[in-house]
């Protein structure tokens, strides 16, 4: 099903408000779209963050850790390889693995530019996806 994959330049390690950015520019589109995270802390962070990040703006979304539904949610925020909305869009605020992405129709990855490691990480992946037939584009 994977169509389109898309690496969001980093040049600092902040990515809350490109998340929510991200998320909100999916929802206006009318897609569902599923954010993945670290772990709780960031979820919950980035869940509080979603409600106060931009004053004319309202995305609807959840945060899922196992106590709530989001299947109704236009935006989820999750920490585990679950897709409970039926999102077809992925934002990777954490790396998944590439059967898991192979779901999604579109997925957004970061090239974290600012670490050496993870700018190379970035590359890897980058390769990966163009072994699967896939060309990846950078914003």
């Amino acid at each position: 099903m994977l169509k389109q994959v898309e690496f969001v330049k980093l040049e600092k390690p902040e990515r809350a408000h490109l998340l929510c950015e991200l998320a909100e520019e999916f929802y206006l589109k009318g897609e569902r779209v599923l954010v993945m995270v670290q772990d709780d802390n960031q979820g919950v962070s980035l869940d509080r963050f979603m409600w106060v990040w931009k004053k004319d703006s309202f995305v609807p979304h959840i945060y899922d850790n196992g106590s709530v539904e989001g299947y109704d949610e236009p935006v989820v925020i999750v920490t585990h390889e679950d897709n409970p909305n039926g999102a077809r869009i992925l934002i990777q605020g954490r790396q998944c693995n590439l059967e898991f992405v192979a779901k999604f129709a579109h997925t957004v990855e970061f090239a974290e530019l600012y670490n050496t490691e993870a700018r190379e990480h970035a590359r890897e992946r980058f390769r990966s996806y163009r072994e699967l037939g896939i060309e990846p584009t950078m914003r």
